[in-house]
């Protein structure tokens, strides 16, 4: 796909499906992305990373064949996974693992930071217990072994501040540069 068709599929796909609710929370899809990616940018992070905030939680919004098999109750749907195979098509480990690291990031700050347990909402509660609580010692000794956890860590502080409602942030559109920094540079 060219760069220009990568960005504009990704603006369709959450003009599509971004107004599906956030996983329990009160925000929309397209709200959560929002917020988060105007963290990042807020902290003046790189366009990778401002693009990596953006599509973090991407796999919720594709669909694949283990989507109608899923059961609608669990929160858990390892969007994480089929999200970073998904931009790992398109976009650099510098974006993917982000992607995929987020969730473990969140089970991983949960084992390390007493005092992060009590941020996270109701709903990031119930899916941090589908997705394997907080981590064994092997698991903790994995994800510091991840060259892209930081990033990850930075991605998943700003998703547990991105689920406010009615929060000003910028259109889906004023990320397209960003965007398209970064897919020049792919």
């Amino acid at each position: 796909m060219s760069p220009v068709g990568i960005v504009a599929e990704i603006v369709e796909l959450f003009a599509q499906k971004g107004g599906s609710n956030y996983g329990g929370e009160a925000v929309s899809q397209l709200e959560h992305a929002l917020q988060t990616a105007t963290q990042a940018r807020a902290a003046n992070s790189s366009s990778a990373l401002v693009c990596a905030a953006l599509l973090h939680d991407v796999g919720h919004l594709i669909e694949d064949e283990t989507d109608a098999a899923r059961d609608p109750i669990l929160l858990d749907d390892q969007h994480e996974d089929k999200g970073s195979r998904w931009v790992s098509h398109h976009f650099s480990a510098a974006i993917s693992d982000p992607v995929r690291l987020h969730v473990a990031a969140k089970r991983y700050l949960c084992t390390v930071d007493a005092e992060y347990l009590d941020c996270l909402s109701p709903a990031s509660l119930q899916s941090l217990r589908e997705q394997g609580g907080k981590m064994s010692a092997e698991e903790i000794a994995e994800f510091e072994s991840e060259p892209n956890r930081d990033a990850a860590v930075l991605v998943r502080k700003w998703d547990d501040n991105g689920k406010t409602p009615g929060r000003v942030t910028p259109a889906i559109h004023d990320f397209v540069p960003d965007l398209e920094v970064v897919v020049a540079a792919e």
